[in-house]
C-alpha cells in the first residue's frame, strides 16, 4: 500500500506538470488513455479479457460520469494550489463515505463516528482558511467537489461489487473518462509538445503500477489495515511541493491535516476493530484508480 500511494503521488505530480499547458479536459483525457494499455495488456497476456464483461451498464455509466467530474475537479484544483492543500482536502472523502453509507447502504454510524465526521470537516475549514490569505476559492471548491465525487463513486463501487468484477470497474471507469473528456476537449485540443510524451507515458505507467500494488494490498490484508496508509499521500505531497515547486505547507494546513487524518483513522478503527477481517484472499472492491 505504501508503494501504491507513492506511485499514485508520482502520477499526480505529472498531472500537475501537464495542467498549466493543456485544458483540464485534455489532461483528463490523456490520463484515461495513457492508463488503458497498461491495464489491458496483463489481461490479454493472462487471457482474462472476460473479466471486463458488464452486467449493469447503467451503474458503470454513472461511475464514468463521476470519474469525469472527479478528474476535472482534481486537475483544476492542482493547477490552482499545492498538492498538500489538495491532498488534505481530498482526505475528507472517507468522512463523506461514512455519511453516504448511512443514506445509500443503510449502515449505522455511532455518535462518536458523527463527532469524528464533524471534527474532520472542521479540519477542512482550517485548510480552506476563509480569509484573504486562504486558498483560492475556485481551487478549494474543485478539490472538495472532486472528493465528493470520489466518495459517491466509492460507495457505488461497494454496491456494484455484488455483480461486477474489479477489472470491469477499473476498465470502464477509465474508458468512459477518456471518451467523455476527449469528446468535450476535442474542439479546443492543443497539440502535444514532444517533451510531454514522457510525462504522458509516466501517467499510464505510474497509474498501472499503483493500481497493481493497491489491489495486491487489499488481497493480502483487510481494508481496515490497509486504508490508513492512504494518508501517507500527505507526506509525498509535502515533499514534492518542496522539491519541485519550493512550496511549504502552512501551519493551518498541517493543523487541518491532523484533524482530518485523526477523524478518518477513528472512523476506520471503530468500523473495523482489530482482528475483524473478511475472508482470506478476497479483495475489497476498490474505488477504481482514483487520483490518490
Amino acid at each position: 500500500m505504501l508503494l501504491a500511494v507513492a506511485f499514485l503521488s508520482v502520477l499526480d505530480v505529472m498531472l500537475k506538470l501537464l495542467a498549466p499547458h493543456y485544458t483540464a479536459l485534455q489532461v483528463c483525457t490523456l490520463r484515461g488513455i495513457a492508463s488503458i494499455p497498461f491495464f489491458v495488456a496483463p489481461l490479454i497476456a493472462r487471457r482474462r479479457l472476460g473479466r471486463l464483461r458488464i452486467r449493469r451498464w447503467d451503474l458503470h455509466l454513472v461511475r464514468g460520469v463521476l470519474a469525469i467530474l472527479m478528474m476535472i475537479g482534481f486537475t483544476y484544483a492542482i493547477r490552482g494550489t499545492s498538492l498538500s492543500n489538495v491532498y488534505t482536502l481530498y482526505m475528507v472523502a472517507p468522512l463523506l463515505v461514512t455519511a453516504l453509507s448511512v443514506l445509500a447502504l443503510k449502515e449505522t454510524v455511532t455518535t462518536g463516528g458523527w463527532i469524528a465526521v464533524t471534527v474532520g470537516l472542521l479540519g477542512a475549514a482550517c485548510v480552506l482558511r476563509p480569509s484573504a490569505h486562504g486558498l483560492p476559492l475556485a481551487a478549494a471548491l474543485a478539490a472538495l467537489g472532486s472528493a465528493a465525487c470520489y466518495a459517491i463513486s466509492y460507495v457505488l463501487a461497494r454496491f456494484m461489487a455484488a455483480t461486477e468484477t474489479p477489472e470491469s470497474m477499473v476498465f470502464w471507469f477509465l474508458t468512459v473518462l477518456a471518451i467523455g473528456c476527449g469528446s468535450m476537449a476535442a474542439p479546443g485540443w492543443r497539440p502535444i509538445v514532444t517533451s510531454d510524451w514522457a510525462l504522458i507515458f509516466g501517467l499510464g505507467l505510474s497509474g498501472a503500477v499503483g493500481q497493481f500494488f493497491i489491489t495486491k494490498a487489499y488481497v493480502l490484508a483487510p481494508a481496515s489495515v490497509i486504508a490508513p496508509f492512504d494518508y501517507t499521500a500527505l507526506l509525498w505531497g509535502a515533499m514534492f511541493d518542496w522539491l519541485i515547486w519550493s512550496t511549504r505547507a502552512p501551519l493551518a494546513t498541517v493543523v487541518g491535516a491532523v484533524l482530518i487524518v485523526g477523524s478518518g483513522l477513528y472512523i476506520m478503527l471503530r468500523a473495523h476493530p482489530a482482528g475483524d477481517r473478511v475472508a482470506d484472499n478476497v479483495p475489497t472492491a476498490l474505488p477504481a484508480d482514483p487520483p490518490l
